[in-house]
């Protein structure tokens, strides 16, 4: 009995999650074929009626995943913000904690795959530049929010200033985390400082 669509459909998402997964973990080369599917619960010998190449399964699963992150994002900056708060002082407080820090299979897909998407082919390339873009407009929002005086140009470049420094921060940490811990932390905490004392001016009303 064939497989119906709906279920090649919901197996097609189970090799997506499972991948992207081992890809953060390991790096894209750093898995196999047999290995990501075994994670996804199937044989190897079923990759081929999914996907027509490991590099077109990289390519979705940076699609997949930047679509994600956009959508986790703009969530995050939508929710209400308690009397006092601020918007972008949260992000940074979350962004750039110690949970985030160690959550490299859930946490944030930039931060997870950059590495890996200078050596992929044009298509990851392309939906890697293309979520990066869609996050800078939702950044530069939210700068323009807390610097109304500044022009869109100059928001802009101060969103991607901030997002730079905090995907840095955290690549770095994560980095030498298992080696020197006190300094995987110390890297945290002086760019969260640093990024909140930039960036996280005062807002209006929520």
């Amino acid at each position: 009995m064939g497989v119906s669509k709906q279920q090649a459909e919901e197996n097609r998402k189970a090799i997506l999650a499972a991948s992207e997964k081992l890809f953060r973990e390991h790096g894209i080369d750093g898995v196999g074929l047999s290995a990501l599917m075994k994670a996804a619960g199937f044989t190897q010998g079923g990759f081929y009626n999914h996907f027509e190449s490991k590099e077109a399964l990289a390519a979705e699963v940076v699609a997949t995943a930047m679509d994600k992150v956009n959508h986790d994002l703009k969530e995050a900056i939508a929710a209400p913000i308690a009397p006092g708060g601020n918007r972008m002082k949260r992000q940074v407080d979350y962004y750039l904690s110690g949970v985030h820090c160690s959550d490299i299979e859930q946490g944030c897909a930039v931060a997870g795959l950059t590495a890996d998407v200078r050596r992929l082919g044009n298509a990851a390339q392309s939906h890697f530049a293309s979520g990066l873009e869609v996050m800078i407009e939702t950044l530069t929002a939210l700068v323009a929010q807390q610097r109304p005086d500044a022009d869109q140009d100059e928001a802009r470049r101060a969103a991607i200033a901030f997002y730079n420094q905090m995907v840095g921060a955290l690549m770095l940490s994560r980095a030498i985390a298992g080696a020197d811990r006190r300094l995987a932390e110390e890297i945290l905490d002086a760019s969260r400082k640093m990024l909140i004392s930039n960036f996280a001016l005062d807002e209006g009303p929520a």
